[in-house]
């Protein structure tokens, strides 16, 4: 009378209930036991400062992660786009300076495989970056306009970029502006994310409203995500279910939108009144959220409950943006006014950096630009 590997399902879910009910829970290991409750401490987060990279020369105001999670690229008001090395130890160094743009670089875009960058000037030009080679391979450009953003195909083999003239073009690799759609027009904000397989679109086509556009038939979703105030910036989840909404009133708002547009929770804690501050998800399953904050601190949330876990100091500047690496639950990027990237790991020591990091000492990378 009981079905065949019952017991099986059974104990699978118990050990995910316990997951699901640990707030830390940020674990790459499946160690989970029948026989004790599972719960795991803060340790589990990135909250210490285990090096600080300083080579850019002006505030830095984006930060990505590759997606294998083996290279961090930073961009900066100074105009350049820098290349951070992740080894297999955790340590991350200098690798190259991708310089070209004349204006500050406001976006950046690894390509799935990690081998070509996109990086966008404000109201500028696209470069494309052969990152292996550091040699830019191509500009992208529309005479007497400017570019605002870069978004991957998911096939690497285009991108979408919003242009000043409101509209949004699509482009191929050997230079080729393959389709212009001037629609649904979109702001002159550098916000823009491709979901169901280059089926849709994500942008921003008022201040306070993102919309969802399928691009092979040039329509939009009936309901647009509405919110009262002015959106900064927004961010894709990985699973493309959610989005997370950061508002100039100090709020960032986590929407579902499949099957329609559903605000779930909001998050509260940072300081922004000027500068656009970039947030993520990240951690175990993308399971928390991090942002910059103009108090010089970066913020993590339990993405599900909303609760503040904790804030990470060490910034003297705003801190712009963040990055949490995508192969390493337990590495998280900021980036800041200060001129310094943070890369921030659990609060365990190896017994390589014990004695050095106890006496207040910090890892510093000071490379040479090329």
């Amino acid at each position: 009378m009981i079905p065949e590997k019952r017991l099986e399902t059974l104990v699978e879910q118990a050990l995910s209930v316990q997951r699901e009910a640990c707030f830390f829970h940020n674990s790459l290991e499946n160690a989970l036991s029948l026989y004790t409750d599972h719960l795991c401490g803060k340790d589990q987060l990135p909250s210490k400062t285990l090096q600080i990279l300083q080579v850019h020369e002006d505030e830095i105001w984006f930060l990505q992660f590759s997606h294998d999670g083996k290279c961090l690229a930073s961009s900066s008001n100074d105009g350049s786009v820098i290349i951070w090395e992740v080894h297999e130890d955790g340590e991350v160094s200098f690798k190259c300076t991708l310089k070209g743009h004349q204006k500050p670089v406001v976006m950046i875009a690894w390509n799935p495989d990690g081998r070509y960058l996109l990086s966008c000037g404000m109201e500028e030009v696209v470069r494309c970056w052969d990152v292996d080679q550091a040699e830019c391979l191509r500009v992208f450009e529309k005479h007497g306009l400017g570019l605002l953003s870069c978004v991957w195909y998911p096939d690497g083999k285009k991108f979408f970029s919003g242009v000043t003239d409101r509209s949004i073009s699509l482009w191929d690799l050997d230079g080729n502006e393959v389709e212009n759609w001037k629609g649904h027009r979109t702001t002159k904000n550098s916000e823009m994310a491709v979901a169901k397989g280059g089926k849709q679109i994500i942008i921003m086509c008022k201040e306070t409203t993102i919309l969802m556009l399928d691009w092979e038939t040039k329509t939009a979703e009936p309901r647009p995500i509405e919110e009262d105030h002015t959106i900064t910036s927004f961010s894709l989840s990985r699973d493309e279910n959610f989005i997370l909404v950061n508002l100039s009133n100090q709020e960032i708002h986590l929407w579902s939108i499949a099957p329609t547009p559903t605000l779930v929770k909001k998050y509260q804690g940072h300081t922004r009144s000027r500068f656009v501050i970039r947030s993520c998800f990240g951690g175990f399953e993308q399971s928390f959220v991090a942002s910059g904050s103009e108090d010089s601190q970066v913020y993590i949330w339990h993405k599900q409950t909303g609760e503040l876990v904790q804030p990470l100091a060490g910034h003297s500047g705003a801190v712009n943006c963040v990055s949490w690496n995508p192969a390493n639950p337990y590495m998280l990027a900021s980036g800041s006014d200060d001129h310094t990237i943070r890369i921030w790991g659990l609060n365990r020591v190896n017994l390589k950096r014990k004695d050095s990091l106890s006496n207040g000492y910090v890892n510093h990378c000071n490379g040479t630009a090329t």
